[in-house]
């Protein structure tokens, strides 16, 4: 009987633990096509050919503009989203809001904290981001507020942001 209630005990968890699995989307991508506030983005991700490579076994961080950022961008650089979608540089932009690894929102709070107010993120773009803590809310490069975190798929966690960031000239 206690072997029955044992096995009836872990059946029970493992089924809830799929359950919650299938409840995740499958990658960061997933997250961000079902999120009509992204929708800006997945079109840039596809137009820089990104899709596949973010779509496979990471783990990713990625930063994530929302719509409303985009169209500051575009205004802030004179660019119709056509031209942006269409730029040999936009694979280089969109890489600079991904990190290699699953950064959780308390991970890069206590990078913050240990490097006394500030931290240095490396991109896959190869050039850091920097992180700090301003008012409460955790700023990237001192533009990009992030508004939501930990939002979490089987190949990463998407953290949104409200600024699009670009990455420095060379």
């Amino acid at each position: 009987m206690k072997k029955a209630l044992l096995a009836f005990v872990f059946g029970i968890g493992f089924m809830f633990s799929l359950a919650s699995a299938q409840d995740m989307p499958a990658t960061v991508v997933d997250v961000a096509t079902s999120n009509e506030d992204f929708s800006v983005l997945v079109e840039a991700v596809v137009a820089a050919d990104l899709a596949e490579t973010l779509s496979g076994e990471g783990p990713f961080t990625v930063f994530a503009p929302t719509n409303d950022a985009f169209v500051a961008a575009l205004e802030a650089l004179g660019l119709s989203k056509e031209e942006l979608l269409a730029s040999p540089d936009l694979a280089g932009i969109l890489t600079y809001h991904v990190v290699a690894g699953k950064l959780m929102a308390t991970d890069v709070l206590a990078a913050v904290e240990a490097g006394g107010g500030t931290a240095e993120v490396e991109t896959v773009n190869g050039a850091p981001i920097t992180v700090t803590v301003v008012d409460g809310m955790v700023m990237l490069n001192g533009t990009a507020t992030v508004t939501a975190t930990d939002i979490e798929a089987g190949n990463g966690v998407v953290h949104v942001i409200d600024a699009v960031i670009l990455p420095p000239s060379e």
